[in-house]
């Protein structure tokens, strides 16, 4: 496996878990006995720790505090996904090997999944490849479009979908590895014009197709582990499926 640093995001309010009732960020929110990022962290603990940058915003210095092994960066104002990536570059500066982008708020991806993805990537020579798969929870996530040849085209938001892209059950996981020199550029070449004025990751596959990369996808069946915590119902979900599960 090439030399790869991760950067996990991190940055969350988590609104719709009530985060004004709590004293704690999204991703310092307790499942089965521990923060969720705790166990994101321990999914990644094949990295160093030096090599794992967390990416701050909502509260960020309880974050900081709580895993300060960790170099960090801040995300403030938050402008989304790409946004985030572009905070964290000036820590990937003149890197030459992979770049892993996860969430701190997905404690259900196992280490295995991680690894699956960076060793597809190595094989592949890809300068980006996804992480899609397959589940059978009902989640609102963007669907990857392939060409006739299997090839991957773009990835579709859920809000966005036709009815027959709806029918795909190919979705985009959110989590990438990129070839370092060919993602800087890209998240340079970011643009903000969509309904949210934000800075979509999703976009960055599609910049590297238009400038002449290749674009893999390493898919697998997920199931549970495409769980985000975005609400009290999925935090009960996730803190049930976790509390059979050691930490590593």
């Amino acid at each position: 496996m090439d030399q790869t640093k991760a950067v996990v995001l991190s940055a969350g309010k988590g609104t719709r878990l009530h985060s004004a009732e709590h004293p704690q960020p999204k991703v310092l929110r307790q499942a089965a006995g521990r923060p969720l990022l705790a166990w994101v962290l321990d999914a990644l603990s094949f990295l160093p720790a030096q090599d794992v940058i967390l990416v701050g915003g909502y509260k960020k210095e309880q974050v900081f505090e709580a895993f300060p092994e960790h170099p960090h960066v801040t995300q403030e104002p938050q402008l989304g996904t790409g946004h985030a990536v572009q905070c964290a570059a000036p820590l990937l500066e003149g890197f030459q090997g992979t770049v892993l982008v996860c969430y701190g708020d997905m404690p259900l991806l196992k280490q295995e999944t991680y690894l699956g993805l960076l060793a597809y990537h190595a094989a592949s020579g890809a300068a980006c490849t996804l992480l899609s798969g397959t589940s059978n929870e009902d989640l609102p996530y963007g669907r990857v479009l392939r060409d006739e040849a299997g090839n991957f085209q773009e990835v579709v938001e859920d809000r966005d979908c036709t009815p027959e892209q709806k029918l795909i059950r190919e979705l985009n996981v959110g989590i990438y590895a990129f070839r370092c020199q060919d993602l800087l550029p890209a998240l340079a070449g970011l643009e903000n014009n969509n309904s949210q004025s934000e800075y979509y990751l999703t976009d960055v596959p599609t910049l590297l197709l238009a400038a002449g990369k290749t674009v893999s996808v390493y898919t697998a069946e997920l199931n549970e582990q495409l769980i985000g915590v975005n609400t009290i119902e999925q935090l009960q979900q996730v803190e049930a499926f976790l509390q059979g599960r050691s930490p590593a």
